[in-house]
């Protein structure tokens, strides 16, 4: 979908309402602005206002950025930044009014859901063909359904809109029960209409195997596994998906909207405007990630894996790589991964050795662009953010017949994700029964998904956040879990601005 890039919209000028009912001096209504009432007219008119939608999740404060952060607290992630309000934030230490939660996360969601809803009041009553409508319908239900999501993940007890509100309209703060009743409403409502494949010039909209895949990662969330697993088997078994051969195709630029892409965040090394974090048409067509989660001197290093997860990648169960005559010492994904010491490889042209790092620290190099550049990250990286992988999702799969009592079955699934990188099945000993096979899975998923900001939802869909054993056992892989604080601290606090604005809105528990 790049190629809509150049059309994608700025809500705040182009779809705002310029409406009053006194005019004077200094309340005239701006003439180069269009009305609700003079857009929504055309089919292009709608197609714009879907697209402006997937401009949404690019933006700063959704998947360019700060859900990256947001995101990163779970036990594979720790921060040295020495902006002290981020590295404490990773720490669990959250002020009600964080800056990057307060000013653009928050806003930033609410904002894509605002432009959802205006396409979805006012695309039904346009005059076009009638497939396209309802097609553009679903993806508008898509992604109010991801953005809430999210919302349910991070802050748990949000207002609930779903209406084209005005300034004077308040609404509903609901629990998260009901906000996952609403994630699930929106992609059932959508998965019927939306096409399982777009033409090459549409490739990153929402397919109906994307909204499928959604529903059945909420679904894994509520433990519903029965419900999960019928849906993901659908999507196993429809053929329109495969385990690209090159594990490190899903995290370049040149191999994008690949064979295991299930849904991409679309971004582009050329973006068309500057103003990181603005709201306009092209403040977040480039990839912010890369400049933010690198190695020193190349981007800013503000978070850094785990030792425990670098550790992890130890595997004494490894069979030959296709095409190799020698046994792998160290599962293969590891340094596709991670930058360390251990990785003999070349970043941004030098070894570990040459940048002159630390022995004892390690970096994230997922995501970045090291083995096509020799200079510093920035904030314009092409690399479209991979959000499902039909890898994520064999893995939740297994998850699902493990926890359904079908034991073998999941083993088969997990043992597909680790030949892709030439690695042996799953020891007998691991799959000796439901509970060692749970536990192994855990860190197959953090091998396999590492630095994919999966793992906070995998942490809470676990239980980990919930219990003082769950705690111990991050805790013994992540210091920083010591300053978690039961009951608290698994949801952000929802910023003080908007409770001000709203007293209805009340603040989550312990802020």
């Amino acid at each position: 979908m790049k190629s809509h890039k150049l059309f994608t919209l700025a809500l705040a000028s182009t779809l705002a309402v310029a409406t009053s009912c006194k005019k004077d001096l200094l309340d005239q209504t701006n003439p180069n602005t269009l009305s609700v009432a003079q857009f929504w007219m055309t089919a292009d008119d709608a197609n714009k206002g879907i697209i402006a939608s997937y401009s949404g999740i690019q933006q700063y404060g959704v998947y360019d950025h700060c859900w990256q952060f947001m995101a990163a607290r779970s036990d594979e992630s720790y921060s040295q930044s020495p902006y002290v309000e981020l590295a404490v934030f990773t720490r669990f230490i959250q002020a009600n009014n964080l800056f990057f939660i307060s000013a653009y996360a928050w806003n930033d969601y609410y904002r894509t859901i605002y432009r959802t809803n205006q396409a979805l009041n006012h695309i039904p009553s346009i005059t076009m063909d009638a497939t396209l409508k309802a097609q553009y319908i679903a993806e508008a239900r898509f992604i109010r359904a991801l953005m809430y999501y999210d919302l349910d993940s991070f802050f748990g007890n949000v207002p609930l809109i779903t209406e084209d509100p005005t300034v004077t309209t308040r609404v509903k703060q609901v629990t998260p029960a009901e906000v996952e009743a609403q994630v699930i409403a929106d992609l059932q409502a959508a998965i019927p209409d939306l096409p399982t494949a777009y033409a090459a010039a549409d490739l990153g909209r929402a397919t109906k195997y994307a909204a499928q895949a959604l529903l059945a990662k909420m679904y894994m969330q509520q433990h519903k596994y029965q419900e999960a697993s019928t849906l993901m088997a659908g999507i196993i078994s429809s053929g329109k998906f495969s385990l690209t051969a090159n594990y490190l195709d899903n995290f370049t630029e040149s191999n994008e909207n690949n064979s295991e892409s299930i849904f991409e965040v679309q971004y582009t090394s050329t973006p068309l405007d500057v103003g990181q974090g603005q709201d306009n048409a092209s403040s977040s067509e480039g990839y912010d990630r890369p400049n933010f989660f690198g190695p020193p001197v190349y981007s800013f290093a503000d978070v850094q894996p785990r030792q425990s997860l670098t550790a992890s990648f130890t595997d004494s169960t490894v069979a030959l790589a296709p095409g190799s005559t020698k046994k792998h010492l160290i599962d293969p994904r590891r340094d596709i991964s991670i930058i360390s010491s251990l990785n003999p490889g070349l970043f941004y042209g030098k070894t570990f050795t040459q940048l002159g790092y630390d022995a004892s620290q390690q970096y994230w190099r997922k995501y970045l662009n090291d083995r096509t550049r020799t200079t510093p990250e920035n904030f314009t990286s092409g690399i479209n953010y991979r959000l499902i992988r039909y890898a994520d999702l064999l893995l939740l799969q297994a998850e699902a017949l493990n926890e359904l009592g079908q034991t073998a079955q999941a083993v088969t699934l997990v043992n597909q994700v680790r030949a892709r990188v030439g690695l042996a099945g799953v020891s007998a000993a691991n799959a000796s029964s439901q509970s060692t096979l749970r536990l192994y899975m855990r860190d197959e998923r953090g091998r396999e998904l590492a630095g994919e900001n999966q793992r906070w939802y995998d942490i809470v869909r676990w239980g980990l956040l919930d219990n003082q054993a769950g705690l111990n056992y991050l805790i013994a892989r992540d210091a920083d879990f010591t300053n978690f604080v039961l009951g608290k601290s698994k949801l952000l606090p929802i910023p003080q601005t908007d409770i001000d604005l709203d007293p209805s809105i009340k603040q989550n528990p312990g802020y």
